[in-house]
């Protein structure tokens, strides 16, 4: 996912979205860790959205706007 396509999204689709590639990641890093996968450089790029979305939300966090970030369980 690009920067440009996550600065169009809303501060919630931001918040689902981060938890559902986190989610993808330990999926993959579970699935990595008992069979190979066949390209393992998928794992680095979920990290990689992941960060993207953590940064754009601090940048929100900075900018004033009010960021709720609710647990899942």
């Amino acid at each position: 996912m690009e920067q440009k396509v996550i600065k169009e999204l809303t501060t919630n689709e931001i918040l689902e979205r981060l938890d559902e590639e986190k989610r993808q990641l330990v999926k993959l890093k579970l699935n990595h860790t008992v069979s190979p996968l066949e390209n393992p450089n998928k794992i680095k790029a979920y990290r990689k959205t992941i960060a993207r979305l953590e940064t754009e939300l601090r940048y929100r966090e900075i900018n004033g706007e009010k960021i709720t970030k609710t647990v899942k369980i």
